[in-house]
């Protein structure tokens, strides 16, 4: 058996050639997402860096750690509490304390984000001047760098500054270092201090401070700025290859499934001389088996060698374009290599004895009739598959919108979706492709010639050579339409949602990361006309089921403000009521009930029972807590919506919010423009993570439908050669064969679109439920730019082949042997 399979691929090496190329890239696809994903579970080991030569580092409680039943559950701490003074008077008689500071600092002509600290801890990284001397007055600086030379005027929201040395860029900040006392005026809270004496004393000494940490050794890293970033970079990483090796591994064996079907569909009218010589359905299936083992070995080693070669490529262009850190690179890893190879070899053996069962079973005659013209039937296994899987799509879909309608707007779920539908509608296909040709070529069919004619009947009559064709359009089209179309309709409902929230007139909000210090606050309360709301951002923390540790995202305002500026989406009670003593929720809380208690923790970690006040709908998940300032200890104002009063002019008091936020630097936006800029999910690492996942499906599949095309088109020469013998002409032929090739595309865009649309429809849905601004939002600049792709790749795979092939003279090509 298996050398017959080998002398077959001997002679016809041709005929397989098209699912040894799908395969290959198939598994290269999956080795490249996978060492990619095996690259991001671990992370090179990092030391201090600002803190490397400090003795012993004593830092505030930073993290909330609540016992449950189940174990403790901790959060960081949206506002880490100071080393209690207390403490730091025990420690000062220890040995030399040395408080450590952090600020943001805006200077012009300087690098975009500059970190303040004071002179004194400069050390323990350590720096060391290398031009100029230390800063000695309020107004004099050393900074990192050579961005600014001793001697240069810096200007900064906190005044001008003289640079009076330098010291070298370590790499990890761009620091700027103010004297001990004006850094103590910048930044009065002091989260973290050093301490030169024995870690043995020192831990002591803080005992009975709770949540206080002594960090010694490697453990100092833990008081660098944003410790936990190697971790983040990880997770998301983790999510962003997850993702696009989820979509990867579908459409790899979605395309390699239905290329290895098509390849040996080719081959029935061989199948029916086996038959009629003679041979048992079980021998044909057993070769055809042997043959697919042989060739997708072939293949799977071929792609797992590319996809080797690939990978750095990827891990290059992730760190090009900040979606990784600096030092993330391909590993070593093994099990990619394996996965990939037997997944390549099991998709094309499923692919192969699949599509030979029914050529197994059907008697001689009737295998040798069937090699004439595709009879177009469904066969009962796909129906029962593709009802089956739309029925799942349409079931899972009912219970997620009756249970928990915010999991379709997770990008699990909506990336995740689509791939039963798609697999779904693929599978159905060549029930509704006859009657789409059809109803897509009734125009041409009416003008003058006969090839609008001949295109219907020709795409209609080969109906699995367009169901293979179409099928990477579809899927093409169809995860075009769903990942864009979910992240505009995500998008504009968040954009919708928050100008619908804010009635501002304009929203002033701090330079990056910053906040505003009480002095621009004063001068923006001052401006004549302006009625002033200002808010900080914080954290509230909830025990829910008594063991899941919550953080939900929260805004410190003043109730009576708040009521000018906002129109927030209340399902129950009053902003107004909002005061010390009471929180307003968003009905993803556990409890959300008006008048209810609740036991909470704030953003530094203190424990208190608060009263609802007033419940905001869900959302878009942009619907957080609001608390009183009194609630959010340690939260600094970073944004100020202004109503305007009656009878203030517009631009009066834009003017006059411009003059007073100059100095911090802060931006003055209307309100509709403050809505359309903030909206997060239009952000930089989305738009190249969708980028990712889709420019490496789309490629795919583009690839495959060139590949797929000219298959179909190489197993028409005869009939080609046959219509120049009735008097086709060679332009005729080429016309003929790329207008029938647009056909093809044009019906797989409609299933794809369709697909996307019904997609979209469920995630409509649930925005609806969540009492969100719901509208669809179809890519159609997107959809359209992907058919003419394909629809390009498609023209040209089939009419070049075509063209070879009518080269040769009619007579020659009609008496070529199959």
């Amino acid at each position: 058996m298996l050398s017959l399979a080998l002398r077959t691929l001997r002679a016809r090496w041709t005929a397989f050639t098209g699912g040894f190329t799908a395969l290959a890239l198939g598994v290269a696809l999956l080795t490249v997402m996978g060492l990619a994903l095996a690259s991001s579970l671990d992370a090179p080991a990092r030391g201090p860096e600002r803190f490397a030569a400090a003795p012993v580092v004593v830092k505030g409680a930073d993290t909330l750690r609540v016992p449950t039943p189940s174990g403790d559950r901790t959060e960081e701490l949206a506002h880490p509490r100071p080393v209690p003074a207390a403490t730091v008077a025990k420690l000062r008689r220890l040995g030399t304390v040395v408080e450590d500071r952090s600020y943001p600092v805006r200077a012009q002509g300087g690098p975009g984000e500059l970190t303040g600290h004071p002179w004194s801890t400069a050390a323990f990284a350590p720096y060391a001047i290398e031009t100029g001397r230390a800063p000695r007055a309020d107004d004099e600086v050393v900074v990192s760098g050579d961005w600014a030379r001793p001697g240069t005027l810096v200007r900064t929201e906190h005044g001008a500054v003289r640079v009076v040395g330098t010291v070298a860029d370590l790499g990890f900040e761009h620091a700027v270092f103010h004297t001990d006392a004006r850094a103590a005026e910048l930044s009065p809270a002091v989260v973290q201090l050093v301490v030169d004496a024995d870690p043995a004393a020192v831990r002591e000494t803080v005992r009975e401070a709770a949540g206080v940490r002594i960090l010694t050794g490697d453990d100092r890293r833990y008081a660098d700025a944003d410790p936990g970033r190697d971790s983040e970079a990880l997770t998301a990483m983790n999510s962003l290859f997850g993702t696009a090796g989820g979509v990867s591994a579908f459409v790899s064996v979605f395309v390699v499934a239905s290329t290895f079907a098509f390849t040996v569909d080719r081959r029935r009218r061989e199948f029916g001389l086996l038959r009629t010589a003679g041979a048992t359905p079980g021998r044909l299936r057993r070769t055809v088996f042997c043959e697919a083992l042989l060739v997708g070995a072939l293949a799977s080693a071929a792609g797992c060698a590319l996809g080797g070669c690939v990978a750095p490529s990827l891990a290059a262009w992730v760190v090009d374009v900040e979606l990784a850190p600096d030092w993330f690179a391909i590993g070593d890893a093994h099990w990619p290599y394996h996965m990939a190879f037997w997944t390549g070899l099991l998709v094309a053996l499923s692919g192969a004895v699949a599509a030979s069962w029914r050529a197994g079973r059907t008697s001689p005659v009737q295998a040798l009739r069937e090699a004439s013209a595709d009879s177009g039937g469904m066969t009962r296994g796909r129906w029962l598959c593709g009802t089956a899987l739309l029925l799942t799509a349409g079931v899972t879909l009912a219970a997620a919108l009756l249970d928990d309608p915010g999991d379709l707007l997770h990008r699990k779920t909506y990336v995740s979706r689509p791939m039963l539908l798609i697999t779904a509608a693929a599978l159905l296909a060549p029930s509704v492709t006859r009657p789409l040709i059809r109803l897509l070529a009734w125009l041409p069919a009416r003008l003058p010639g006969a090839v609008g004619v001949l295109v219907r009947e020709n795409a209609a009559a080969g109906a699995r050579r367009t169901a293979a064709v179409a099928a990477p359009v579809l899927v093409t089209v169809a995860l075009a339409g769903s990942l864009l179309g979910a992240t505009a309709t995500l998008d504009r409902a968040g954009a919708a949602e928050k100008r619908e929230r804010t009635t501002a007139a304009f929203v002033v909000t701090a330079a990056g990361d910053g906040a505003f210090d009480t002095r621009t606050l004063d001068r923006l309360r001052a401006v004549p006309g302006a009625r002033v709301s200002a808010s900080a951002p914080s954290a509230v923390y909830v025990l829910e089921e008594g063991v899941a540790l919550i953080r939900s995202e929260a805004r410190a305002v003043d109730p009576g403000a708040l009521a000018a500026t906002a129109r927030l989406p209340l399902t129950a009670g009053r902003v107004t009521d909002l005061d010390d003593g009471s929180v307003v929720v968003n009905e993803e809380w556990e409890r959300h009930t008006v008048g209810q208690r609740v036991r909470v923790w704030l953003g530094d970690g203190t424990e208190r029972t608060l009263r609802i006040a007033a419940v905001t709908a869900t959302g878009t998940g942009g619907n957080g807590v609001y608390v009183t300032p009194a609630n959010a200890p340690g939260a600094r104002v970073d944004r100020v919506d202004v109503a305007l009063a009656d009878g203030a002019d517009v631009r009066a008091v834009a003017a006059g919010l411009e003059r007073a936020v100059r100095p911090a630097g802060g931006l003055v936006r209307t309100g509709d423009r403050w809505a359309a800029v903030s909206d997060p999910g239009s952000g930089r690492t989305t738009r190249h993570g969708l980028l990712l996942v889709l420019g490496i499906a789309l490629l795919y599949t583009g690839v495959s439908l060139a590949n797929t095309m000219v298959m179909a088109t190489s197993d028409r020469v005869r009939d080609l050669a046959v219509l120049r013998l009735a008097g086709a002409t060679r332009w005729q032929v080429l016309r003929m064969v790329g207008a029938e090739s647009l056909t093809v595309v044009v019906a797989g865009a409609v299933l794809g679109l369709t697909v996307a649309a019904l997609d979209l429809a469920g995630m409509w849905g649930a925005l609806a439920l969540l009492s969100a601004p719901a509208a669809i939002a179809l890519p159609w600049s997107a959809l359209a730019a992907v058919t003419a792709a394909c629809a390009v790749l498609a023209t040209v795979s089939a009419v070049v082949p075509t063209a070879l092939a009518l080269r040769r003279p009619a007579l020659e090509s009609a008496a070529v042997r199959e």
